[in-house]
């Protein structure tokens, strides 16, 4: 049996034989059908729920999920959102999985990760008591959902191809360890998750259960960072790499970008049923810093003009860089190494040893702290001067589309210039 990637409206979807038409912003092409063999294939204490109010309501699925009452074991009745705010992205009689998440991930060096990347591909860096893993997106556009563990700690790596979102949380819960999939659904365009033990629904931007018995809690966030592999291997030679060898698909299929030309048309695909912000372009990237329950957003195009912001989020000083070099879009070109170019937003922590630090961009590519006068590279790392070795701590942050981010948080504020 072959089992073919085909995408339909811009949500990959997996059918059984099948092949497709790409819909990407209204613009129709041949779909990239990729085909690959079917396979078969700790406890941490629990979090604290949030602070959304729960509700325990009649089920009353609306028509458009009908279809999947009696096929989940979902329990639809407490909820914290209206049902009529989730969308079908994968149309299936049972969607869960059609995207086939990662469940056995296989790790590479950087030297064997080196042949097949090329220097401006991006990829999200999670790094974690002194463990550093670089997932590729050219794999996590097919996949979206890696269930992992590092350094002893079980974790969900997540991304979000329709809204550019990269997050990572742990997967402890209550006692046990959950595993992730891909639900199908979605809420404003962003990727609705689902766990194996309860069948509840996360959204992926908030590691928030929406719907079924956990909805209400939150996952813990581990800190990631969408980066270029040039800047990676530099920094981290010893690290590790997402491999090809997933035993979904081929290695020579990853690479292509099923979103053709997504990123650089200026409106989300019509999955997104909300009012758009017009302050900036549907599209421009965010740095969006969650810490706690404060979060600012730092458009792209405002940190570009001024390449370093010292701020405060909540009561954290912070620092976001601007990095101009080289870095692929992984949503434009179809091929994903050949994707315009659009710089790297990063934050961090911009306190070293309890001492407050103001930072300054020298290139393209280097800062220095005013106070001691140490050279900073992009991925936060002192590679000269008096604090030469030391890393920033990386704080929360994502590089959502801006739709995605004032759908989730409209009344954060935004940075918009000195």
């Amino acid at each position: 049996m072959v089992r073919t990637v085909v995408v339909i409206a811009g949500a990959v979807a997996l059918a059984l034989g099948a092949a497709g038409v790409a819909f990407v912003g209204g613009r129709q092409d041949q779909s990239e059908l990729i085909s690959a063999p079917s396979t078969s294939d700790a406890t941490l204490p629990p979090r604290a729920p949030s602070t959304t109010v729960v509700e325990e309501q009649a089920v009353g699925l609306p028509s458009h999920l009908a279809h999947l009452e009696g096929r989940w074991e979902t329990n639809w009745t407490v909820r914290t959102i209206d049902l009529e705010e989730l969308r079908v992205g994968v149309p299936a009689p049972d969607p869960r999985d059609a995207i086939p998440p990662i469940d056995q991930p296989v790790f590479e060096s950087v030297s064997t990760a080196s042949e097949w990347l090329a220097d401006r591909e991006p990829g999200l860096l999670l790094s974690l008591d002194g463990a550093a893993r670089f997932y590729p997106l050219r794999i996590l556009t097919l996949h979206e959902v890696v269930n992992d563990e590092i350094a002893g700690t079980p974790i969900v790596v997540t991304f979000c191809p329709l809204c550019n979102t990269g997050v990572a949380f742990e997967r402890g819960f209550e006692g046990q360890v959950l595993r992730f999939g891909v639900s199908g659904l979605l809420r404003n365009s962003d990727l609705v998750m689902w766990d194996d033990a309860t069948v509840s629904l996360w959204q992926q931007i908030t590691g928030e259960a929406i719907v079924g018995d956990l909805a209400g809690n939150r996952l813990a966030p581990v800190p990631t960072s969408i980066v270029r592999w040039a800047d990676f291997k530099d920094s981290f030679p010893e690290g590790e790499v997402l491999s090809r060898d997933t035993g979904i698909y081929t290695p020579g299929s990853y690479g292509i970008n099923p979103y053709e030309y997504y990123s650089s048309q200026n409106r989300p695909l019509s999955f997104f049923r909300g009012e758009i912000d017009d302050r900036y372009p549907a599209l421009e990237r965010v740095v969006g810093v969650i810490i706690g329950d404060a979060a600012k957003a730092y458009p792209f195009s405002e940190i570009a003009e001024v390449r370093t912001v010292n701020d405060v989020v909540g009561s954290t000083p912070i620092v976001v860089l601007w990095g101009a070099e080289d870095t692929a879009d992984a949503l434009d070109s179809q091929v994903i190494a050949l994707g315009r170019s659009i710089g790297t937003g990063l934050a961090f922590s911009r306190v070293v040893d309890g001492k407050e630090l103001t930072f300054t961009a020298v290139d393209d590519t280097t800062f220095i702290d005013d106070q001691t006068r140490t050279t900073w590279n992009i991925l936060g790392r002192a590679v000269a001067g008096p604090l030469e070795g030391t890393q920033l701590e990386t704080v929360i942050h994502r590089n959502e589309f801006w739709f995605a981010w004032q759908a989730f948080f409209p009344e954060a504020p935004v940075f918009a210039g000195d």
